[in-house]
């Protein structure tokens, strides 16, 4: 892939900002082997926190004021959709498991990197010519998970094994980060490496900006999102914050084949996306509704029924109950290799949790009698 010129126009993120995000886009960091994003993420924020620790699973959290007894959390998931290494054939081809929510139909003739013992393999998603691939039924086959394999040049299982391939190694895909025309970019995992990204960049700007907090903050960039929030879960637990603001993405539901009705309207390039849902506590909603509004930050909105999807359900419900809130960025392309959000609504999330940080306190009432 050629290399993006992209640079990013005067605002909010920094050319060195702007660095970090692609190195970060292009690294890997699928579910269950965060530590390699984590790594990353954690030096670009140090400068800009007081402490760090990275808990038992690879939660990574930067602390700003630690010892208050007041804590706030700002929170995106750093793990990305994966595959796993399950059979390989006397051949030398290599059936899979999904790690996460991959998606099986957009993975034919796909590049990939099979992260082995010895360092990352070069490998393709196999998959047969058009005009060979009709079933016996005289049906045209269909990519499902059972009979999609990798090849990665091995002649049979013993050439394979030599290059450190083994049962479990996990398997991301190749394509990396690059911009499109108005400002989108495009890349795989920014669900939900670009809450990682924003998240420090709130950190960042508290510090380059000399605002100092009546509470602890925690910037926590959790692990195991894609499969059921766990990481969310734990560090809940750990932390006990007493208010929790989480980014992720949302569906941007203006191309074809998204139903509208279900869905709700959300485009990209119209502002961060604020959900109304049983999880998001209706006044620590309304502070960020009225904090848009005071600064003209654009907000887009959706209704998220009984669960929001994201880790505000962890910590929604951890401990005691918190108050928690779900600041969404538009997203085309969802659980593909070339998702693709819009650069004015990654300053406008990144501006809305600055702001609503500068407006909350101990004595912010959440109360809802």
């Amino acid at each position: 892939m050629a290399k993006s010129s992209a640079k990013p126009k005067k605002g909010i993120i920094t050319d060195r900002s702007f660095n970090f995000l692609k190195q970060y886009i292009n690294n890997a960091s699928p579910v269950g082997f965060e530590t390699w994003g984590q790594k990353l993420w954690l030096e670009y924020l140090k400068p800009y926190v007081d402490e760090t620790y990275v808990d038992p699973y690879g939660t990574a959290v930067g602390i700003i004021q630690p010892g208050h007894e007041f804590r706030v959390v700002i929170e995106a998931h750093a793990d990305e959709i994966s595959w796993f290494v399950n059979y390989v054939t006397t051949d030398g081809l290599i059936y899979l498991k999904r790690n996460g929510g991959v998606d099986h139909q957009t993975a034919p003739a796909s590049r990939v990197f099979i992260h082995g013992k010895k360092g990352p393999v070069k490998a393709v998603f196999g998959w047969p010519a058009i005009h060979t691939r009709i079933g016996g039924d005289g049906k045209e086959n269909q990519p499902k998970t059972e009979n999609l394999w990798l090849d990665c040049g091995a002649r049979n299982r013993k050439e394979v094994e030599a290059l450190g391939i083994h049962i479990g190694a996990v398997v991301t895909y190749q394509d990396g980060f690059d911009e499109l025309a108005n400002g989108n970019y495009i890349g795989r995992a920014f669900d939900n490496r670009i809450g990682g990204f924003m998240i420090a960049e709130v950190a960042r700007m508290l510090k380059e900006n000399k605002k100092r907090l009546p509470y602890g903050l925690y910037v926590v960039n959790a692990v195991q999102e894609e499969i059921g929030l766990r990481g969310a879960e734990m560090i809940a637990r750990r932390i006990k914050p007493h208010i929790a603001i989480v980014t992720d993405v949302t569906h941007d539901t203006t191309t074809p084949m998204i139903n509208k009705n279900i869905e709700g309207e959300v485009f990209c390039g119209k502002g961060p996306s604020l959900s109304y849902a049983p999880a998001v506590h209706n006044k620590l909603l309304a502070v960020v509704e009225k904090v848009a509004a005071d600064k003209k930050i654009a907000v887009q909105w959706r209704a998220l029924s009984r669960s929001t999807g994201t880790d505000t359900d962890s910590f929604a419900y951890s401990n005691d109950g918190c108050p928690s809130v779900l600041i969404s960025i538009p997203l085309r392309y969802m659980h593909t290799t070339v998702e693709m959000l819009h650069r004015d609504d990654i300053e406008g999330t990144i501006r809305l949790m600055y702001e609503t940080l500068l407006t909350l306190s101990p004595k912010t009432n959440l109360n809802y009698l």
